[in-house]
């Protein structure tokens, strides 16, 4: 399972009413370390899609929810569980680190 985009307007239903586990990404087009985890998520999205749902949200497009997050710098990983933040990561990471990470909170 890719990951999926969210919105500022879809973002209640897709990451806190989730039943399952939500990491997103926050990431912007320009952010030269975004892009170096995103093809790892997406790998990771595929291995662990039982387990967890990841979503990317572009900062640039929603400045919304990362304004009322509190989000400073990106990337900024941030996993909800039941509609609150459990767990979170700044900067980028090689996908053995992030993998590891993700499965210690799962």
């Amino acid at each position: 399972m890719a990951t999926t985009a969210v919105t500022d307007s879809s973002f209640q239903s897709d990451v806190l009413e989730s039943d399952k586990p939500v990491l997103v990404d926050f990431w912007a087009d320009w952010c030269g370390p975004c892009k170096m985890i995103g093809p790892a998520l997406e790998e990771i999205s595929d291995e662990l899609s039982e387990k967890v749902t990841i979503a990317k949200m572009d900062i640039m497009e929603n400045p919304d929810t990362p304004g009322k997050l509190g989000v400073q710098g990106i990337p900024y990983l941030a996993l909800y569980k039941n509609g609150e933040i459990v767990a979170d990561m700044r900067g980028a990471a090689p996908k053995s680190q992030l993998k590891g990470w993700l499965e210690q909170q799962l």
